[in-house]
């Protein structure tokens, strides 16, 4: 009887193992057992860190939302509260991006806040 190996679906998991371990650092690239570990542990850490990256963000955002309604003189959660009475429904991506580019427009914002809650 033919002797039968897996040759050509085991060499295409290794190249896809090898492809997936393109820039690691030392036998992490070529050694078969350690890069099978280390691509499962890429992987892992690159799912968490999609998730990660919406809430850096936001947290950006917010920090840059804080320092510019600080200049314009009202604080944070004052202003946010002041944009709910108001029925301002922009969020802080935009009000972020509106704080570094379109400085006029947040600080009329930030002035309609303050008018809002009495400040």
């Amino acid at each position: 009887m033919v002797r039968i190996t897996n040759a050509v679906a085991s060499k295409r998991r290794k190249k896809r193992l090898r492809k997936a371990a393109k820039g690691f650092w030392g036998d992490r690239k070529n050694h078969l057992r350690v890069t099978k570990s280390a691509v499962m542990k890429a992987e892992a850490y690159a799912t968490e860190h999609r998730k990660l990256r919406k809430r850096d963000f936001r947290s950006l955002w917010i920090v840059r939302i804080g320092i510019a309604s600080r200049v314009c003189g009202i604080s944070y959660s004052a202003f946010i509260a002041g944009l709910r009475k108001i029925g301002c429904d922009l969020n802080r991506k935009v009000l972020s991006e509106m704080a570094v580019h379109d400085w006029d427009a947040f600080s009329q914002l930030a002035q309609q806040a303050k008018a809002a809650i009495g400040l």
